[in-house]
């Protein structure tokens, strides 16, 4: 399977409009927990790894961040514990 980076939403308006409920009267790090999960379900109902590290790749593409232990909101977390 290919990435599809083509739109392929039939109602894009309303996926964002979801998006930005989903994150209603969150506070930044509940909102960064509520994104991380999606991301996680959302990898989970793809399953194919190649495809998902594709899309990571072009997700980060263009992002030249330097990672700073100190603000990275991944930086010293682990999964061991979590749960969705």
């Amino acid at each position: 399977m290919q990435l599809n980076t083509e739109p392929n939403l039939p109602h894009p308006d309303a996926f964002y409009e979801a998006l930005i409920e989903m994150h209603q009267d969150l506070s930044v790090a509940d909102s960064q927990m509520v994104n991380a999960k999606l991301i996680l379900l959302l990898g989970n109902q793809i399953g194919d790894m190649d495809l998902l590290r594709e899309a990571m790749a072009l997700a980060r593409k263009g992002i030249n961040a330097e990672i700073n232990p100190a603000t990275s909101p991944v930086a010293g977390t682990g999964s061991e514990g979590r749960t969705l």
